[in-house]
């Protein structure tokens, strides 16, 4: 998959991104957390966490939904951007800053992260595919390696709010 279809599957998902995201935000966790993806090759009862970050150039704070899955006492979620050939804002954005935070459902934490490496990032990865199929198309169409990021909880805090965010980036 090109960075033009990527694009594609980005544009055509737009309004159910922005849509998810919002209800996620505004119902404190209790709707968005698990979705049907079996519209793009994902089973029916599909895992979203959301994450919030600051972004690196412009010091906003944002909130993204992702796929998530749980294993060995971490969430782990994939930077795929859809199969594009370059990594998405908010994995750059992770990488380069220091606080990091995510909601599961009702429950938020302020967390640390890590990327997985050799043989556990291949764990990682066959259980990531497992749960969430489509990556594996992701990886195919792409020469990158898609990272992986594992969040480890700190401490829990107050779910997200639509205020809490600075920045709106486009979903």
């Amino acid at each position: 998959m090109s960075d033009e279809s990527s694009g594609e599957i980005k544009e055509a998902r737009k309004d159910w991104m922005t849509e998810h995201r919002e209800m996620y935000l505004q119902s404190g966790g209790a709707k968005g957390h698990i979705m049907d993806l079996t519209a793009v090759g994902g089973h029916p009862l599909g895992t979203h966490c959301l994450v919030k970050y600051t972004g690196r150039k412009t010091g906003r704070v944002f909130i993204t939904p992702l796929c998530y899955g749980a294993i060995g006492g971490e969430v782990v979620i994939v930077a795929s951007k859809g199969g594009a050939d370059h990594h998405p804002a908010w994995y750059l954005n992770i990488r380069d800053g220091k606080d990091l935070e995510f909601q599961i459902a009702t429950q938020a934490f302020r967390a640390n992260w890590r990327e997985p490496e050799g043989a556990e990032r291949e764990k990682v990865w066959n259980f990531v595919v497992d749960c969430h199929p489509f990556y594996a198309n992701y990886q195919a169409s792409t020469a990158r390696q898609i990272p992986l990021v594992m969040l480890s909880p700190v401490e829990e805090i107050p779910v997200f709010r639509e205020s809490d965010a600075t920045g709106v980036r486009p979903l």
